[in-house]
């Protein structure tokens, strides 16, 4: 099974099909009645693009079952300090496998047994040994989502969703809705609803979670909304009451956004980053180098180290993929 997993983590599937066809292989060897694997952003770790089977769930109980997820401190993503894997005991067996690494968090794992026994050791021994190549491959996933312009312009009508104090769906905007749609397309098209819960129930929730100081981080991540373009969601109260609505706005990636996960995606060091950032303000080699008080040749080095790991061959090519406008 390893072998198999490692095969698909050197390809270049995107990071739904990966998800998809990497589930498959995990299965043959821990068997598992249902799952829901999520990619979050990098910084704030908060869920994004999720792929979900979870046995006898209705749309009804998403949103309760994605708030309790974002408040069950102790079995979080976010709390398996310094652990890949962890197995613990819910409605059914569950076991959680994060995907980290020193540039951020990528995604998180949960598989869940309804029937049979509860989730071994060597079993936990098995999914924490692709852990690595899994995460490296979906961060590489991520990276690559820039390679590709923007091929519409930016949504120009407000993108505003709006949930009760249950999350449940109390209005949204049509560009909103939309968005959530390619962020999230329906496994039947008929049910309109499915196009709106995942990315802005995570949200939702994340806020939740912060209000109860059990924060996973803070209320927003960056998501791929396809066609190399990224949007950034954010999650607040319409009022201060802790019961107000919650407002989940969507709109068009900062350069600022951008670059972060573009960098942290590409594996740059802090270093590189900060080069980086310099570049996409127009700075030459010699106005960077007196910035970052360096050599110039340092800074050369910096700058063809930074087009190796992102595939760019000039500078106005890696500056276009930063920007999404080419």
């Amino acid at each position: 099974m390893r072998d198999r997993v490692q095969r698909l983590c050197s390809g270049t599937l995107d990071a739904k099909e990966l998800r998809e066809r990497a589930l498959v292989e995990l299965r043959r060897s821990v068997p598992f009645d249902g799952h829901v694997w999520v990619l979050t952003d990098p910084v704030t770790r908060v869920g994004t693009a999720p792929l979900a089977d979870v046995p006898g769930l209705s749309w009804a109980e998403l949103p309760g079952l994605i708030r309790a997820r974002y408040l069950s401190e102790g079995t979080r993503w976010t709390d398996l300090a310094g652990r890949s894997v962890l197995a613990w005991r819910h409605t059914a067996d569950v076991l959680t496998a994060v995907f980290a690494d020193r540039f951020g968090c990528w995604a998180w794992l949960d598989l869940w047994r309804t029937s049979g026994p509860p989730f071994t050791s060597g079993e936990r021994d098995v999914i924490a040994s692709v852990v690595p190549g899994l995460t490296e491959a979906l961060r590489a996933a991520q990276a690559r989502t820039f390679a590709t312009a923007p091929s519409a312009p930016p949504p120009v009508a407000p993108a505003v969703l709006v949930l009760g104090a249950d999350l449940q769906v109390r209005v949204g905007t049509p560009a909103a809705r939309a968005a959530l749609h390619r962020l999230n397309p329906p496994d039947d098209p008929a049910v309109v609803e499915q196009a709106i819960p995942a990315a802005a129930y995570n949200l939702a929730a994340a806020l939740i979670a912060a209000e109860n100081a059990v924060p996973v981080g803070p209320p927003w991540s960056r998501v791929h909304l396809g066609a190399g373009r990224w949007v950034t969601l954010r999650a607040a109260r319409t009022a201060p009451a802790s019961r107000s609505d919650i407002a989940v706005t969507i709109e068009e990636s900062t350069p600022a956004e951008r670059l972060e996960v573009f960098a942290l995606a590409h594996g740059l060091t802090p270093r590189e980053r900060e080069v980086l950032a310099e570049l996409a303000t127009g700075s030459d080699s010699r106005r960077l180098a007196q910035r970052l008080v360096l050599s110039e040749h340092t800074v050369n080095d910096h700058v063809k180290a930074i087009l190796a790991k992102t595939g760019a061959a000039t500078r106005p090519t890696l500056l276009a993929r930063v920007a999404g406008t080419g």
